[in-house]
């Protein structure tokens, strides 16, 4: 009885090995990528997501790529560039600023960060109220304005133009998110408020619920000023007519440009290969299905905003694709 019992003890262990085992070995076979996205609910980490699922992504044999939620585009610069990830989602600013040491307080050269494509872009808004007699940006002087919350990319867009035209130190500063300027705005607490987002913008058309709201050139100052020169990440750009209620004629500003970025030594057939699945019709489409804002995401867009070194992989596709 005791032989016996070994002998069903030495049977369950094998069928526990086969069964739990060597899948597992199976799986490790695959290489793990890491694309580091953002804060979970956040359009980087919505870019991450939507690679990681896409089925012929999924179906690649030699890797298994990990969506990876961070604090956002700095941290995926320094992620990246250490190679603890693989891919992220980057601002061209940051990359640019990055690889030449002038990130603020960092004066470390993250150089093994390279661009792979141009997602879509970030744009500038300016929101005022028909009337208010803010009809450039230099007539916010002595105005109360929402300038985005202290420590995001849109607070930090919103000193770097305002400082370059010299009124940063000239206006009521209110450091808020999006809603919070928008409600306060409609409670006619703010003058004005400052976004730096994809379009239509939520707060904006809640505010325009509430009162008649137009949009700030921002493309002339920033062209007449050589913020551009100083500045050459950022790329000027219209926001259509009918964007918003009320808004009925274009009006032209400049955004930052959300890149997908990868460390230096990431092969250069796996960045070809993602490249081939994510912006193939087929990838395209599925990407537009996760989030509006991807509409952007297009072969003929595929270099846009770019100024800095790109992977080899990504420099053969797009090539072929007669891009570069």
């Amino acid at each position: 009885m005791k032989y016996n019992n070994t002998l069903l003890t030495i049977i369950f262990c094998g069928w526990l090995a086969i069964n739990f085992t060597l899948p597992s070995e199976c799986s490790a076979r695959k290489k793990r990528i890491v694309f580091g996205g953002g804060p979970a609910g956040g359009t980087f980490q919505v870019v991450a997501n939507s690679i990681q699922v896409y089925k012929p992504v999924k179906n690649i044999k030699e890797y298994s790529l990990k969506a990876q939620s961070s604090a956002g585009s700095v941290e995926n610069l320094r992620k990246v560039n250490s190679g603890k990830s693989d891919f992220g989602v980057v601002y061209s600013g940051h990359v640019y600023q990055g690889r030449n040491g002038l990130m603020k307080n960092d004066p470390k050269k993250y150089k093994n960060v390279m661009a792979v494509a141009y997602l879509y872009g970030a744009p500038a808004q300016l929101i005022t109220r028909k009337g208010s007699g803010i009809n450039s940006v230099m007539d916010l002087k002595g105005k109360k304005v929402g300038v985005g919350n202290a420590g995001s990319g849109a607070f930090a867009n919103c000193e770097l133009f305002f400082t370059h035209m010299g009124i940063w130190n000239n206006i009521e500063r209110n450091a808020m998110g999006y809603n919070d300027a928008a409600a306060a705005f409609g409670n006619r607490q703010l003058d004005a408020f400052w976004l730096f987002t994809a379009f239509p913008s939520g707060a904006v058309i809640m505010a325009a619920q509430t009162n008649d709201i137009k949009l700030i050139d921002l493309d002339n100052p920033a062209r007449t000023s050589n913020f551009y020169q100083k500045y050459p990440y950022l790329t000027e750009l219209t926001i259509p007519a009918g964007t918003y209620k009320g808004v009925n004629h274009p009006t032209p500003s400049f955004q930052d440009s959300t890149l997908w970025t990868a460390n230096s030594s990431v092969p250069d057939e796996l960045v070809y290969k993602l490249l081939s699945l994510v912006f193939s019709n087929d990838g395209l489409a599925h990407m537009r299905e996760q989030k509006k804002t991807f509409n952007e995401m297009a072969v003929k867009n595929g270099t846009k905003g770019i100024i800095t070194p790109m992977h080899p992989g990504a420099i053969k596709f797009w090539q072929e694709k007669g891009v570069l």
